[in-house]
């Protein structure tokens, strides 16, 4: 993609307004949270320490907005805390050019370092950096900094109080996540109905993974319909394709076909019940044809085999989803659940829902970020060359902006800083964004101030009602969300006795000062993900096998009971897909060539290695019991599975195509062994090998596309060279 289109099309991007979804309550109790900071801060101290204290209670009530599963009291206490500190220190080393340029420097290398725990922590890391620098322009001595940092913290404290006292929709964040969950699978089991072999994506049940996480403190607090069902979800999704994949019994059409499209309607209406109980936090309410379809004997009539197995499995497992939707409940309803559990047809094994998985708690999290932070610092990391871009456009942007002949230098690193993202995309977007929503935010607050020629007071209830604003409409589009904080900004510095009409034209040049800085930034030093495709598709490749291994291994001894390794190897598989993914998404963005893998054979190898996982998942929908026959030609298979995909990993990252030789012999020696013996193995596990096969040589097809490709004896035994 040339530089002109890639430019035009992150513009776009950032200037895109979206419908979405709006949290009236929410932003009506930060921007009360801001107004009773503000209103304290002006009895007590005056407008300009007012105005400090409102930027610690305007960025803490922004934090609390982020993605993520801590409690939100605990996101506006770490950012009210950290920007405390981060004012104090900055102003005490600011009379000091070096001295606060090296900490500045340091300050936003360490913030740009934090994205290595997530993206919440990036964007509160930065934006302490980003309101350090104006809030240690306004006190004049050590002890107002003193009582500047206090104020703001104050502030962070404030928005974490009325968290507390003024809850909205307690645990909403993760009903949501476990409801979307649960109406993913439904919509899955509806487009199973049609297309057979559909594809799922897997991103709605890893985000209720992650939401599921919990400190043993908020494990005591958690609602009851919050246990258990996710976990079942995930064991539904293989069964809900097993059932309509026809390699596993189901022919195309008939009869046999009919029926298990009626399965899979019932399933869908069933989940979308259970989803709605959960995000609702209602009683269940099953819809009676659904449950009719579930509990008729005509299954046992028609399906036979794997099939029948599968429909039996999927009535068990969709009684403990209705159950645990439930939740504890009223005793009338606890029974109303069991009835509809036993409605079902299926067994009640006394299965209790799964311990909860531990979330370190704030303390404990420290270590574990500096762990991830640590592993950042190599060559080739993204997350270490945005930290370098971020800590140099900060340092020049500082300096610039001393040097123009503007009052308010430290708007441009504050927008540089602001708009920087690891990703090329998000930054340039960013920065147009930012550009536009500053030139219309201050020309709206310039023509208010015209019109009204407000005094503190009603500057300080104007910046109010513009923090409302942004907190209202924050997620509907980065460029509507500045020009709110623009406005904002105005009004506040308005309030603390800043000459608004000198406002408008430094907040302008400088803001586009800092953007441009950030844009020529990223072209000097990128870090493009187009030369790690390779790498990414590896991975997916290698974890992929890992997964069909671990599950293949199952059949050849079930005794083992492993499933663990099973369960861990899905999760790893899950996260190098998503990853590839992001990283084709990306890349379509970026102003590069793609070195050694075109977009034919990127889609050519993702489609193949979708349906490696979905081949390994149908298997793991019918993993045999303990007490089940072992398979023994099964071993020599997963061992050759997890070697070939290893080394053909390596093969794809040096640029050659993965040769599965390994695999078919395996599979050779494994049909001479039943021959020997005259008597069939499992048909199920035996049928998928060759799916699996079938997958890994789409894979190589697909790779040959690429140029510079070439054939790999046994996958390759060089090292990895980086991609």
């Amino acid at each position: 993609m040339s530089w002109l289109r890639a430019l035009k099309l992150t513009a776009r991007s950032g200037l895109t307004i979206e419908r979405r979804r709006l949290e009236p309550l929410i932003a009506l109790r930060g921007a009360a949270g801001l107004a009773l900071v503000i209103g304290v801060g002006l009895a007590l101290f005056g407008p300009v320490v007012a105005a400090s204290s409102a930027f610690g209670a305007f960025q803490a009530a922004i934090a609390t907005f982020q993605r993520s599963w801590r409690p939100r009291p605990v996101l506006a206490l770490v950012s009210g805390v950290s920007l405390g500190l981060s004012t104090f220190i900055g102003y005490v080393a600011g009379p000091r050019l070096l001295l606060f340029m090296a900490v500045l420097v340091l300050w936003t290398f360490v913030a740009g370092l934090a994205w290595a725990a997530g993206p919440t922590g990036g964007i509160i890391a930065a934006s302490n950096v980003a309101i350090m620098l104006v809030t240690i322009t306004l006190p004049t001595s050590v002890a107002e900094a003193a009582l500047h940092a206090a104020m703001i913290t104050f502030g962070g404290v404030v928005q974490a109080a009325l968290i507390v006292l003024l809850p909205v929709r307690r645990w909403g964040a993760q009903r949501d996540a476990l409801a979307d969950a649960l109406a993913a699978e439904a919509d899955y089991a509806r487009r199973l109905r049609h297309d057979p072999v559909a594809h799922f994506d897997p991103v709605p049940l890893m985000l209720a993974r992650s939401a599921a996480s919990v400190t043993p403190r908020q494990a005591r607090r958690r609602p009851a319909e919050l246990h258990g069902s996710r976990g079942v979800a995930e064991r539904i999704r293989p069964v809900l394709a097993s059932l309509a994949d026809p390699a596993m019994g189901v022919p195309a059409e008939g009869p046999e076909r009919d029926r298990v499209r009626e399965l899979l309607s019932a399933a869908a209406a069933l989940l979308d019940a259970a989803a709605r109980a959960i995000r609702n936090g209602d009683p269940v309410r099953l819809p009676a044809p659904a449950v009719a379809v579930l509990k008729t004997p005509d299954t046992g009539a028609l399906l036979a085999g794997p099939p029948l197995r599968a429909a039996d499995r999927l009535a068990a497992l969709l009684s403990d989803v209705i159950e645990a939707a439930e939740g504890e409940g009223t005793k009338e309803e606890r029974a109303g659940a069991e009835e509809a559990a036993d409605a079902l047809g299926a067994p009640r094994d006394g299965r209790t829902p799964a311990e909860h998985k531990r979330r370190p708690t704030l303390l404990r999290l420290v270590p574990v970020v500096l762990r991830s932070m640590r592993r950042e610092l190599h060559h080739g990391s993204p997350i270490l060359r945005h930290a370098v871009r971020l800590a140099a456009v900060a340092a020049l942007g500082y300096l610039l902006g001393r040097v123009l002949p503007y009052g308010h230098g430290y708007w441009a690193p504050m927008a540089a800083v602001m708009v920087m993202r690891p990703e090329f995309s998000q930054t340039y977007a960013r920065s147009v964004a930012r550009f536009g929503g500053t030139v219309v935010g201050v020309f709206l607050a310039t023509a208010i101030v015209q019109a009204a020629h407000p005094g503190t007071g009603l500057s300080a209830a104007f910046a109010v009602v513009c923090a409302l604003l942004m907190y209202l409409l924050m997620r509907t589009g980065y460029a509507v969300g500045q020009a709110c904080v623009a406005a904002y900004v105005v009004f506040l510095l308005g309030m603390a006795g800043d000459d608004w009409s000198q406002t408008v034209l430094e907040r302008v040049v400088l803001t586009l000062v800092g953007g441009l800085l950030a844009m020529v930034s990223y072209a000097v030093y990128p870090a493009w993900e187009t030369p790690r495709l390779r790498n990414r598709l590896g991975d997916w490749l290698k974890e992929d096998g890992r997964y069909a291994a671990s599950v293949v291994d199952q059949y050849a001894d079930p005794a083992d009971r492993g499933h663990d390794d099973v369960r861990h190897a899905l999760l790893a598989t899950r996260e190098a897909r998503v990853a590839w993914q992001e990283a084709v998404a990306t890349a379509r963005h970026e102003p590069v060539r793609h070195r050694g893998l075109s977009h034919a054979a990127a889609d050519d190898t993702q489609h193949a290695l979708a349906q490696l996982g979905r081949v390994a998942m149908l298997m793991e929908a019918h993993l045999p019991e303990g007490g089940a026959t072992p398979v023994p030609a099964a071993a020599p298979l997963a061992a050759a599975l997890r070697r070939a995909t290893e080394q053909g990993a390596k093969a794809v990252r040096e640029r050659r195509v993965p040769d599965w030789t390994a695999v078919r012999e395996a599979l050779a020696r494994w049909d001479e062994e039943e021959r020997a013996a005259e008597e069939g193995g499992d048909p199920v596990v035996r049928n998928g090998a060759d799916l699996l096969l079938e997958a890994l040589e789409d894979f190589s097809r697909g790779l040959e596309d690429a140029p510079k490709s070439s054939r790999a004896p046994g996958g390759g035994d060089a090292g990895d060279p980086g991609g």
